[in-house]
């Protein structure tokens, strides 16, 4: 039986960063790459020491996660490790951004992170893996990120009470919270309708390679949780102790929002 790992969201970011990192520290005859963007997928093969399997497909849509799922049932592999690494953002305040845009986002951070989950189990067994990719934005509601910060926190709860569920199979689940990472994730999160910058305080913009790091070390010590930086902890820490209102409060201060959809 070939044994595959499965990584969405691959073409870019964490996601390719993590076929480059699994691929010279695991065991596996392919690496199943899912994105939307072809051209990208095919360039991973020059990444990567496992062979690149590239699945282009959208898995906003339905279509694009019956890909996946029809690819599982003529192949039968096993999967050692699921990668739920597909997600965007949006940095706009709440009534400058499209219905369709909420919701295609969370049909992307959502729907398929659970649909991807559902479809990979029948062929995982014991000693099988899922990583999905939260944000440390999964700690707190944060206005002007506001669905985005919504879905995460979602991935978050989903991806801890899931491990605990699937100890039984002795299937392992772990959520990834990310600070500010250097990624092409900024590129679509600020191409919106906003007329001004949104987000104007970063305080400290951490390097993807050690990201990933850090979060397959965290897998393979059995955590269910990977918090990289000292920032990213500090920050988990403080809103744990301080009220919502407050830490929203402190939010908008540093980025200086007037609290209308003018921003500023």
């Amino acid at each position: 039986m070939k044994k595959i790992i499965v990584i969405t969201g691959a073409s870019s970011g964490i996601g390719r960063e993590l076929v480059r990192q699994l691929s010279e520290r695991e065991s596996a005859d392919e690496i199943w790459a899912i994105a939307r963007r072809a051209d990208r997928l095919e360039a991973l093969s020059a990444e990567s020491k496992i062979r690149i399997r590239p699945l282009c497909a959208d898995l906003s849509c339905s279509d694009g996660l019956e890909i996946y799922r029809r690819a599982l049932e003529e192949e039968k592999p096993e999967i050692s490790l699921l990668c739920n690494c597909a997600g965007y953002g949006k940095f706009n305040h709440y009534e400058r951004e499209s219905t369709e845009t909420y919701l295609n986002m969370i049909d992307l951070n959502v729907k398929s992170v659970v649909a991807m989950t559902d479809y990979s189990l029948p062929y995982m067994k014991e000693g099988g893996r899922i990583m999905n990719i939260a944000s440390c934005a999964a700690f707190q509601p944060i206005p002007y990120i506001n669905v985005y910060a919504a879905t995460k926190s979602f991935v978050l709860s989903y991806s801890r009470a899931l491990n605990v569920e699937l100890r039984y199979r002795g299937i392992r689940v772990i959520a990834v919270c990310p600070y500010w990472t250097k990624t092409e994730f900024f590129d679509r999160a600020i191409e919106s309708k906003a007329e001004k910058e949104v987000i104007i305080n970063y305080g400290v913009m951490y390097d993807p390679k050690k990201v990933v790091a850090r979060a397959i070390r965290d897998l393979a010590r059995g955590k269910d949780i990977s918090v990289y930086g000292g920032t990213n902890n500090g920050q988990r820490l403080l809103v744990k102790l301080l009220p919502h209102p407050i830490v929203m409060k402190v939010w908008c201060r540093r980025q200086k929002f007037n609290g209308t959809p003018d921003i500023r």
